[in-house]
């Protein structure tokens, strides 16, 4: 694991504190660039999300799709976890925190906002850092592969239809050409491009890897310039409520470590063995927070709740799966 990944939480916290300073000093400026959009998307934060999402996808092999029939019963977990329980189980913690517990906290414009970024976290399972967790568990790469490629497949269809029925039933107006957009955008055309690069590169690994390792800062200044333009945005938010970050954080949470466990119990049941239930739970637990990210400024824009959201749950998710990972290797 590189120190990037090691300590992205620590460079994400850095990324929020640039973030907030510059937008008190620069509001203007940001006000500028919000401005600079197509559809509700916003094209400088297109192409920093691009930067990030194209490396990761050019190490999807579908090939490996192939062998799909091979021990299904870990990828029928996954997508049984990823599709039917994890979407919904967000949505309820969302609701059940914004709405209930935290209602004399937070002003119900904003709670829906909240629960919406929540709701879009929940809709996107992870893809490149599953890759990063699994060798963490010894877990076996090529199964984890074939998970992750089936489960980009399903997100092409599942994520527009899912996201607008959660955020209909969470009372959200929904811009639905908005999130088709998004969704060709950041899910189907990124898929193709990295298709056509392993075309173009033959599928040889060495040179996939060179390339990959290439566009690795790229895609790091992408993030990390992302989240300085989301907290630049809501830089007097959490000005006048700095609490609204832990508030946001402790459902997701509740949701991270509720989602693993429930994942582990069945893999267990399903008696599935250590290098198949490890990426299984760790797929089902972990977000595609770059997906989630770029749908939320383009659904609600740069200076929503739901982006803010959004990027808390990077903030949260390193510290929270790396102690998960430990915790797996501990049970074998």
């Amino acid at each position: 694991m590189g120190i990037f990944e090691r300590y992205l939480s620590l460079w994400v916290a850095l990324a929020i504190t640039c973030g907030v300073a510059l937008g008190l000093l620069m509001p203007n400026a940001f006000g500028q660039i919000a401005k600079l959009e197509i559809a509700h998307i916003n094209l400088p934060v297109a192409v920093l999300i691009w930067l990030m999402i194209y490396p990761m996808m050019i190490q999807i092999d579908w090939s490996a799709i192939k062998d799909v029939g091979k021990k299904p019963k870990g990828l029928a977990l996954t997508l049984f976890v990823n599709w039917l329980i994890k979407p919904f189980s967000m949505a309820l913690i969302g609701w059940l925190f914004f709405r209930v517990l935290f209602a004399d906290l937070v002003d119900p414009t904003s709670a829906s906002e909240y629960i919406a970024g929540m709701i879009l976290l929940g809709v996107a399972p992870c893809t490149a850092m599953v890759f990063v967790w699994s060798q963490l568990v010894k877990g076996d790469a090529n199964y984890t592969l074939v998970q992750v490629s089936v489960n980009d497949m399903v997100m092409i269809f599942a994520f527009a239809p899912i996201t607008g029925f959660l955020l209909g039933m969470s009372d959200i107006s929904i811009p639905w050409q908005t999130l088709v957009y998004s969704t060709i955008l950041y899910v189907l055309l990124p898929l193709l491009a990295g298709v056509v690069t392993r075309q173009v590169l033959k599928a040889d690994s060495n040179k996939i890897a060179q390339l990959s390792m290439r566009l690795k800062p790229f895609s790091t200044a992408g993030l990390l310039l992302t989240v300085v333009l989301l907290f630049a945005f809501q830089a007097q938010t959490i000005l006048d409520n700095p609490l609204i970050i832990l508030l946001i954080a402790i459902p997701l949470l509740v949701q991270t470590y509720g989602i693993f466990f429930l994942t582990y119990v069945l893999a267990k049941y399903l008696k599935l063995p250590h290098q198949i239930c490890g990426p299984a739970c760790l797929i089902g637990t972990s977000n595609f927070f770059e997906l989630a990210v770029a749908v939320a400024i383009s659904l609600f824009g740069l200076h929503s709740g739901a982006s803010l959201a959004t990027v808390v749950g990077v903030l949260v998710e390193v510290p929270v799966m790396l102690s998960l990972v430990a915790w797996l290797n501990r049970q074998q």
